[in-house]
């Protein structure tokens, strides 16, 4: 099972951010929840949103971009999901349209679950993807997809491990024959109403430097930014010098910020967290 806690409250539901959710082109009325569908090409995520979305969907472009963007939706017990359909990459590195768009989505609009589609015959090759999501968002379902390729091809995939070793929910799927589904949308359910906590795995394989370095950074933007989410990613990429953060930081996307740091403030901020201890 993953390490998750469950309670029987809904304390901090819905997460996601409506308003940046609307300058993304998703409108949030008549809608509960706000799913994101990631994962990378070739994993039978379009069957996947296809099976849970089945009629309820349209099509058209991000905002801004000439990147494909497709919307569902479903219901599952009392609650109504808007399902939004990422594009494919194998990382978030934003070194692509289609990585920034994913990234976007998932670091702005801080959706109430993603849904990180993997092939199970490719698994290896899939996580890499799967552990950058864990890094930005704390509220996601692995689905598990393929397995009847799986099984074709001999395989085997200890999903109950698998959900201990990333600490979310782990589901075993063949969304071509529709199996696991159920259990899909009761996990995306659970982890919405907070009735699951995951507890993603994070890495912590940074030189001790670094691990200085983002620590002081994270203090200051905790400090001059309280509603900042993912503080600590964000310090990440700063300290990389992604310009895209910079710019988001700037103009206060990243959350209800109600003032935005000016790029020098941003840069004596780095400079000072790169800066040895006692120098």
């Amino acid at each position: 099972m993953a390490q998750t806690t469950t309670s029987s409250t809904c304390e901090s539901c819905p997460v996601h951010h409506a308003a940046n959710l609307q300058k993304l082109g998703v409108d949030m009325t008549d809608w509960d929840y706000v799913v994101a569908l990631a994962g990378n090409p070739n994993t039978g995520k379009s069957t996947v949103f296809n099976a849970l979305t089945g009629l309820r969907q349209h099509t058209g472009n991000w905002p801004g971009k000439t990147v494909t963007r497709a919307e569902g939706g479903f219901s599952y017990g009392d609650r109504r999901f808007k399902l939004v359909d990422l594009p494919g990459t194998y990382s978030l590195l934003s070194t692509s349209l289609d990585e920034e768009v994913a990234r976007d989505f998932i670091l702005f609009g801080q959706p109430d679950v993603t849904v990180i589609v993997v092939d199970a015959t490719r698994l290896e090759r899939n996580l890499n993807l799967v552990l950058q999501i864990l890094e930005i968002t704390d509220r996601a379902v692995l689905c598990l997809n393929l397995m009847d390729e799986a099984a074709r091809h001999k395989l085997q995939v200890d999903d109950r491990r698998l959900a201990r070793d990333l600490g979310i929910p782990v589901v075993p799927t063949a969304a071509r024959y529709r199996r696991g589904l159920n259990e899909m949308l009761q996990a995306i359910y659970e982890v919405a109403e907070g009735k699951t906590v995951c507890k993603p795995h994070r890495i912590q394989s940074e030189s001790p430097a670094i691990r200085h370095a983002v620590a002081r950074l994270v203090q200051q933007l905790q400090a001059h930014f309280p509603n900042l989410p993912n503080a600590r990613w964000v310090a990440l990429r700063l300290l990389d010098g992604d310009q895209r953060i910079i710019d988001a930081v700037n103009r206060g996307e990243l959350g209800d910020l109600t003032q935005a740091s000016s790029q020098e403030q941003l840069a004596s901020w780095v400079a000072n967290a790169a800066t040895p201890a006692g120098t």
